[in-house]
């Protein structure tokens, strides 16, 4: 087992100096440094390619071993409540911020930036509508081709949900999935030896393609975001695990250490998606509120993206020179609050976002979202990050408030004794793959 351990260290090191080598190659040769953007790209398209089979065998193994199909409701209910409360007080603290530091006083509008601007507001045209209409999938199976992380949640939970209803019958199929979990966490634990050369390729073309000066005259906006999303992830997200699940913050943190490295050389939460279900499940939370909370919380619990839209929305407002009045912050705030969750976790998402809600209350500002463009990949290893954070948190708390979170575990688990396989990626013997009966024969006495 130690053999094991040491040899992912090994890789996650090399990921570090992957990180290192990039920079150094984007500042002494920018234009090698662009063409080496495919490595970062293909890295990332490999894990999205083991995303979709991820969430339908997790979810699938998850709701079909719950006897009873209110438990499952109650737990995506309250996870979609909660989603709403924190992206609000997110998009909140955005504007508070965003008032306090005028980030855009005194920067200039450039033709290059106004057609940069143009350009991601022509994608940013999707209504609600069309978002709600997009969960339902072509076919049975184009969830999977297409790659549509709430497609995906949509099949699972109904292919759950018959095999549910089939009882017996049913169990079959069930372990033939729980063996196609297996093979699927052991195809992305090789993929995950190619990560130090994707990291090398993402830093390498942004560092590439941005230079100094861009980040020069723009350092106020991105430290002051970066500073507020570590003030929401430490202050608000971290005095309610601590009060709510009685859980330190740094500790879960650490324990997700390797995740956070993976999204900051990748720039895309989604990234770390799959070994965020995997960890979640050996970290105690049993299987049907990990199922349901992560997947559900990539599209709806997007703190860092809300964050960033108030933020950005302000920063643009000031810059050309036309700030926003208190009730169209308030007006945006709410509109963002709905947009924001049409923003998958993946790099870009938040700029055509923002630029939709710029279109659809100030179109004069549009133009004005040329001006991040230029940091937007900067802003946007922030945004993944603190989105990360976000639905790690709100699945040990989702958790606690179903009694479904093995606290005794949780405490083993963080403190060091009990280590994540990072071979198979699959805890067969431990409490989060095969959830305690007791809670689920409680639950609907509960409720």
């Amino acid at each position: 087992m130690a053999a094991r351990r040491d040899r992912t260290h090994y890789l996650y090191l090399a990921v570090i100096g992957a990180v290192v080598l990039g920079v150094i190659v984007g500042f002494a040769a920018p234009g090698v440094a662009v063409e080496l953007k495919p490595l970062g790209t293909g890295f990332v398209n490999l894990i999205k390619m083991m995303i979709s089979p991820i969430i339908f065998c997790t979810i699938v193994l998850g709701v079909g071993s719950v006897r009873k199909a209110a438990k499952v409701g109650a737990v995506g209910g309250l996870a979609l409540g909660y989603f709403m409360v924190m992206s609000t007080v997110a998009l909140a603290i955005g504007l508070l911020v965003g008032n306090l530091l005028e980030p855009g006083a005194g920067l200039h509008l450039t033709d290059a930036a106004r057609q940069a601007g143009e350009k991601q507001a022509a994608g940013a045209s999707e209504s609600t509508v069309d978002f709600l209409l997009g969960v339902i999938p072509k076919t049975l199976v184009s969830a999977f081709t297409e790659g549509e992380v709430l497609q995906t949640l949509l099949v699972a939970l109904l292919a759950g949900f018959a095999l549910q209803a089939m009882g017996r019958a049913g169990e079959p199929v069930l372990r033939g999935i729980g063996h196609i979990q297996r093979l699927v966490f052991r195809i992305l634990a090789m993929i995950m030896w190619a990560a130090p050369v994707g990291a090398f390729g993402a830093i390498a073309a942004v560092v590439g393609e941005t230079g100094v000066d861009a980040l020069k005259s723009l350092a106020v906006i991105m430290i002051g975001f970066y500073l507020t999303c570590t003030l929401f992830v430490f202050v608000v997200l971290g005095l309610l695990l601590r009060l709510v699940a009685g859980v330190n913050i740094l500790a879960l943190l650490k324990y997700l250490g390797r995740e956070f490295l993976l999204i900051l050389s990748t720039s895309s939460s989604e990234s770390a998606l799959p070994r965020l279900i995997a960890k979640m499940e050996h970290l105690g939370v049993s299987k049907p509120v990990v199922g349901i909370t992560v997947p559900t919380g990539y599209s709806f619990n997007l703190d860092g993206t809300a964050i960033y839209l108030t933020m950005a929305s302000l920063f643009v407002a000031e810059a050309m020179g036309n700030p926003l009045s208190v009730g169209e912050q308030v007006s945006l705030l709410i509109f963002m609050i709905i947009a924001s969750k049409g923003a998958a976790g993946v790099t870009g998402a938040g700029l055509a976002t923002l630029a939709g809600g710029l279109q659809s209350h100030r179109p004069e500002l549009v133009d004005g979202v040329g001006l991040i463009v230029g940091i937007d990949r900067f802003m946007s290893e922030a945004r993944a990050l603190t989105n990360f954070a976000g639905n790690a948190v709100a699945t040990v708390l989702v958790g606690t408030w179903t009694k479904e979170i093995d606290k005794a575990r949780v405490a083993e688990v963080l403190a060091g004794r009990v280590p994540f396989d990072e071979k198979t990626l699959v805890d067969d013997h431990g409490p989060a793959v095969d959830a305690p009966e007791a809670p689920e024969e409680r639950e609907p006495v509960k409720v």
